[in-house]
């Protein structure tokens, strides 16, 4: 029933934006003002209220679950596009700072990897 899920979240994304928009006209910016954010914040508050908690058990509950979950790594994805949009219009410095902070992030993988196994076995 990842459907109740879908509609959950497609409620709090529609509400977050209109809010996000209502903000930026308040503020007489031609932009959506945190919608995105608000619409988590909403998506987090309903899948933990009482009111939907009989959504939130059984098979119904699982697509709920999975899509409060998936729904924090798609608005990063989200924001790192506008992110490179702005670096490659601000100039050369930001695209190679952006790319450097990329490749040390990839380059502590396996060191990070290494910790969190030896805190594993050490636990045990």
């Amino acid at each position: 029933m990842i459907v109740y899920g879908v509609a959950l979240l497609s409620g709090c994304l529609i509400l977050g934006m209109l809010i996000g928009e209502s903000i930026g006209v308040f503020l007489n910016v031609d932009a959506n003002v945190g919608g995105v954010g608000i619409a988590m914040i909403f998506l987090v508050l309903a899948s933990n209220s009482e009111k939907f908690k009989a959504l939130t058990e059984g098979a119904a509950g699982s697509g709920i679950k999975f899509w409060s979950a998936m729904y924090i790594p798609i608005v990063v994805a989200m924001a790192a596009r506008q992110d490179v949009a702005g670096a490659t219009e601000g100039g050369l410095l930001a695209v190679v700072a952006g790319v450097a902070a990329v490749a040390v992030s990839f380059a502590l993988v396996p060191v990070l990897s290494k910790i969190g196994s030896s805190a594993a076995t050490n636990e045990d």
